[in-house]
């Protein structure tokens, strides 16, 4: 029985009956072709977080036009009728899941995407700097180039539709294209898209009645809109209010809330320091004066999403970087198993490597990590249908030629994961901590706040062990023979045979218990390998708290890819 009876109670998105309160908002994964088309591993990513239980899904963000904006892989594409295909299949195989899914369509990026079309500065609604370039000015859109771009957006809107969309979503994040008309700070223009809020509001309020018009009464519209820019000179509450208003006004069913822009990244994808429920003081801002639902995003757990909404602050909590952590989220939820959803840290390894040009990817998650993976089930598991709340059905995991006993010598993150990967295999499992403990020694270079949420992953892992029955010999001497460096693989050469037998089993696996060394250098376990991480005596903490997550995600991944080799 769930203990989250509003989070998982049926709801309208609109006029869009949704099983429950969840949803996954748009993420860009940068897995799309060079053509801007759905790859396989786009359309495996989305449609296994829809087999996890999420009430709606959006796409990621889909580029309407190339013509003021350029095609860099950030966002896939909807701006010719080749896409639509791909996009059809992807609708169809999200349907199959029993769930709805909307396409959000982005008009473009102004000041904060690359260079345009023609090799030129970006444009923008004034002649703003670039994001990334401080150095440079944009390009002033013309009248005529707004409306052309509004036209383009209409035409996209049509070509969703064709692909059997459910609903609408006008991309409006923080600092892009559409937030830049709203803002005064980045809108100085004196034509009809201009100076007051109502004019500054008239790019969007177009959108939404040329979606509307395309659309018609039945298809719901949401967009976004960040309440706190958090810099001098962004967006105020007071303001926010007044444009929540007018969206509404002009036909909007959803309004999406989320802060922050470009001078204030951290508040657009807040970090774990930031602690959790970051938006929700956004959503209390908006929330009065409008009719229509509010749905939040940032840094949401499902109990203080179930108590945002019994104080009727949201009415819809969605779970980004979550469900790349644990698809399965909303079905554990449902069943009331939450305390079994793997956590996300909240390191943002997945916006660093999306923001550097690279696939999405996933600390906790190594099957995000696999190119035609969806991070969950697995290609395999949707086409033979249905998974279990733990993803156990297919789940990325390789059937096993016969069940073996193995023990595993060393529980860091790396020899955690190999455990557990193990154990859903069939595995007898038995696991040998080090005098460390389970977790492993402490990990160079992590920040403060970063331990916390590992220390809650290793109690997941935890409870994952009992649950799938591994059996856990702590104090044992043997399990010391971990050690860091050369020696372990040395160790491991020595006595791998010799454990065998004295141990029991039919194979060991000495891993690394620590997560350390030189930046690029690995210590690992026999045969398999895992990665450390700069000391932070080397480098700035920032920099030896990145280094630290990527060991930890590479750790993690040599784990699993420990466990299926056997």
């Amino acid at each position: 029985m769930t203990i989250h009876p509003l989070l998982t109670s049926p709801a309208r998105w609109g006029t869009l009956p949704l099983r429950n309160r969840m949803f996954m908002p748009p993420m860009s994964t940068h897995t799309a072709h060079p053509d801007g088309t759905v790859s396989e591993r786009g359309h495996d990513f989305i449609v296994e977080r829809a087999r996890g239980g999420a009430g709606l899904i959006f796409t990621e963000s889909l580029l309407t036009q190339t013509t003021y904006d350029s095609y860099t892989g950030y966002a896939a594409l909807i701006s010719q009728d080749k896409h639509i295909e791909p996009l059809a299949r992807l609708v169809d195989a999200v349907h199959e899941t029993g769930t709805p899914i909307a396409a959000s369509l982005t008009p473009g990026f102004g000041r904060v995407g690359a260079a345009a079309p023609d090799g030129g500065a970006p444009y923008s609604p004034s002649d703003n700097t670039v994001a990334d370039n401080p150095d440079m000015q944009c390009r002033v859109l013309t009248t005529e180039q707004v409306e052309d771009i509004i036209e383009k957006f209409a035409q996209a809107v049509e070509r969703a539709m064709r692909a059997g969309f459910d609903a609408i979503d006008i991309h409006a994040h923080a600092g892009h294209l559409t937030d830049q008309f709203l803002a005064a700070a980045w809108n100085r223009r004196n034509d009809q898209y201009g100076g007051s809020v109502v004019g500054r509001a008239r790019f969007a309020t177009e959108l939404i009645k040329r979606t509307r018009s395309i659309v018609g009464n039945e298809v719901p519209i949401s967009m976004r809109l960040a309440v706190r820019h958090q810099f001098p000179g962004g967006r105020s509450e007071s303001e926010a209010r007044e444009l929540a208003m007018i969206l509404q006004d002009a036909g909007l069913n959803v309004l999406i809330v989320d802060a922050g822009a470009s001078e204030s990244l951290d508040w657009a994808f807040p970090p774990s320091s930031m602690g959790t429920g970051v938006f929700l003081p956004d959503a209390v801002v908006v929330k009065p004066p409008v009719t229509i639902p509010v749905a939040v995003t940032g840094n949401l757990t499902p109990d203080i999403a179930e108590r945002a909404l019994r104080e009727r602050i949201i009415d819809f909590a969605g779970f980004g970087r979550p469900l790349i952590a644990d698809p399965q989220l909303p079905a554990k939820v449902a069943q009331g198993l939450s305390d079994r959803v793997r956590p996300c840290l909240r390191c943002n390894l997945c916006i660093d490597r999306v923001f550097g040009g690279q696939p999405v990817e996933c600390t906790v998650n190594p099957l995000v990590h696999r190119a035609g993976a969806g991070g969950g089930v697995g290609a395999r598991a949707v086409a033979s249908g249905g998974a279990s709340p733990d993803g156990s059905a297919a789940g990325g995991i390789d059937d096993m030629h016969e069940p073996r006993r193995v023990a595993v010598l060393g529980a860091g993150v790396h020899g955690l994961e190999t455990v557990r990967t193990l154990a859903r295999r069939g595995h007898d499992v038995v696991l040998y901590p080090t005098q460390a403990g389970l977790g492993g020694a402490p990990i160079e270079g992590l920040s403060d706040d970063l331990r916390v949420e590992v220390k809650r992953l290793v109690m997941w892992w935890e409870k994952e062990l009992a649950r799938l029955g591994v059996r856990v010999v702590e104090g044992s001497a043997v399990a010391n023979a971990c050690v860091t460096g050369n020696e372990v693989r040395r160790q491991a050469e020595e006595l791998t045979i010799n454990l065998t037998r004295e141990l029991g089993v039919d194979e060991v696996i000495v891993v690394n218990d620590v997560v350390v060394g030189a930046a690029g250098v690995g210590a690992g376990a026999a045969g398999t390998g895992a990665v450390g991480t700069a000391a932070a005596g080397t480098a700035g903490a920032e920099e030896a708290n990145r280094l630290a997550v990527e060991a930890i995600a590479q750790a993690i991944r040599a784990g699993y890819e420990a466990g299926q080799a056997l």
